[in-house]
């Protein structure tokens, strides 16, 4: 089978790699349709992530159709399916308690072992979701707006409240999309005027532009010197996590969305005086999933404003490499594989 495989930091190339056996008992083959290019997938081509072995096929926002079914999978031929891309152990204990979003063994397709940029993908049948109506093109989408529904359940705000997103990157827009299909009074930050700018006009957010203000000034202006209720990180910014601290109610939430390599300082003062509370966020459970899932089919989301930009399998490697330095108007490209 042909697939696109990342070497080491910089060489992506496409490649005939042996097509996957028949799967066993709980597996399904799945014939790849679609993936999204993550922001994850340009830090492997970067050099940039820190737990990763090359070489590697990327790849973790995933639609297909099932081609071959093992043994007790309940899966018909033909069907079309979302990938949950997040593989667990289901006996550690965030497993036995509900939660293999964080496994304490997790591997996640596309980063701790070989993905979907590729024509076909041996993936568990837990892991395997019917499209039920969505275009594979959509379900491909799923995943990573599911990162944001996600953080928009953990933060358990009350409808109404007002909601914060910092970056306004794809995870940012998908966390500020689940915030307002939830009831939240959405406000997005960035340092970026063009995605603010898209945000604002294309999606209809209220927006606070960094690069035009110190922004502990701009988000007092907001909220008349009271902060907001519910403030998600998307950034992947240490000192943007640090300085949201900041941004937060009295009585109100920090929802760390993105993940930084460095420690995380706060002034422990000023977050015992609010009474504030400190949410890890990670991945996402079957029931995100079905909520997005849910939301794309009743037209709450605006997908045809989301994926800004499409390639082949075949053109992968270059339009990839070009698109981690060119971002300016991409939100979320797609790579057309069936």
């Amino acid at each position: 089978m042909k697939a696109v495989v990342c070497r080491s930091p910089g060489d992506l190339v496409l490649e005939d790699r042996p097509a996957p056996g028949s799967p066993s008992a709980g597996w399904a083959l799945v014939a790849v349709s679609h993936v999204g290019i993550c922001g994850t997938d340009y830090h492997i081509f970067e050099g940039k992530h820190p737990f990763l072995a090359y070489p590697r096929i990327m790849g973790h926002e995933v639609s297909g159709t099932i081609v071959e079914t093992g043994d007790g999978v309940d899966l018909a031929i033909g069907e079309p399916v979302v990938i949950n891309p997040y593989l667990s152990c289901g006996k550690c204990i965030a497993c036995r308690h509900g939660k293999p979003n964080c496994c304490v063994r997790i591997e996640v397709l596309g980063v701790h072992r070989d993905g979907a940029m590729c024509e076909h993908i041996l993936v568990p049948a837990q892991n395997l979701y019917p499209a039920n109506g969505l275009s594979l093109a959509d379900a491909a989408a799923v995943e990573f707006l599911a990162i944001g529904a996600h953080a928009v359940r953990r933060a358990r705000a009350e409808p109404g409240a007002r909601a914060l997103v910092i970056g306004a990157g794809p995870i940012g827009l998908g966390n500020a999309i689940f915030a307002r299909i939830a009831g939240l009074d959405v406000t997005l930050l960035d340092m970026s005027s063009e995605r603010l700018a898209f945000a604002e006009n294309e999606l209809g957010f209220s927006i606070l532009d960094g690069s035009r203000g110190a922004v502990p000034d701009l988000v007092r202006e907001a909220t008349s010197g009271e902060g907001f209720d519910v403030v998600f990180d998307a950034t992947g910014n240490t000192q943007s996590v640090q300085s949201a601290f900041a941004h937060v109610a009295h009585g109100g939430t920090l929802v760390l969305v993105s993940v930084v390599k460095d420690d995380i300082v706060f002034s422990d003062p000023e977050f015992h005086k609010r009474e504030m509370t400190l949410v890890g966020s990670r991945n996402a459970l079957k029931a995100d999933f079905d909520h997005v899932a849910a939301s794309i089919r009743n037209g709450a989301v605006p997908m045809a404003k989301l994926v800004t930009h499409r390639t082949t399998l075949a053109g992968t490697p270059s339009d990839l490499a070009r698109w981690a330095h060119e971002k300016s108007g991409l939100i979320k490209a797609v790579i057309e594989v069936g």
